[in-house]
């Protein structure tokens, strides 16, 4: 999925047992989703504390934040807890939606290895056997549906800065 593209509506499960729709959370004003790796992952966990210390001022556009990773609920209700994240932690299982926004990758063998030798098998994290993550990605989405930022990033080290997520809003407020 890229910029001016209709973002596909999904639903998936949240940390606390609930389900959360894009289209419903559209309803409340623009959507900042961002994929991510897993809990597991030092790069995700500081790329979601940092979205979490932007609340305020994305509350001030209107803005609400989705979280999505393939990590099982348990999982996803840990990372949100660990790091202490109020905004929705989702749990694409399969990585069904990330396949809709065109993200997955498989991890070639050298990469299983290493991390099922850290205790990170991601088949027991993820619940699955497939070895899929998603690239990490960061959209904004208008309440019309409409991605008006897409940032994809196959090094997974780096990610969308605040800043310039903060100006994607900004801009779409000004339009």
């Amino acid at each position: 999925m890229k910029e001016g593209d209709r973002a596909p509506d999904f639903s998936l499960p949240d940390a606390q047992g609930g389900t959360v729709s894009l289209s419903a959370a559209l309803k409340q004003g623009p959507v900042v989703v961002t994929f991510y790796r897993g809990g597991w992952c030092p790069y995700c966990n500081l790329q979601l504390r940092s979205y979490q210390a932007l609340l305020p001022e994305l509350a001030s556009f209107g803005a609400s934040m989705l979280a999505i990773s393939p990590q099982l609920p348990d999982a996803s209700l840990s990372t949100a807890e660990r790091e202490a994240l109020t905004f929705n932690v989702l749990s694409d299982l399969g990585n069904d939606v990330a396949r809709q926004f065109g993200l997955v990758y498989p991890l070639p063998q050298e990469l299983r290895d290493a991390l099922s030798s850290s205790n990170k098998a991601l088949p027991s994290i993820n619940g699955d056997a497939s070895w899929e993550l998603p690239v990490p990605a960061t959209y904004v989405i208008t309440p019309n549906q409409r991605i008006s930022l897409a940032f994809i990033e196959v090094d997974y080290r780096q990610r969308l800065a605040p800043q310039r997520l903060l100006a994607a809003l900004q801009e779409q407020a000004v339009t």
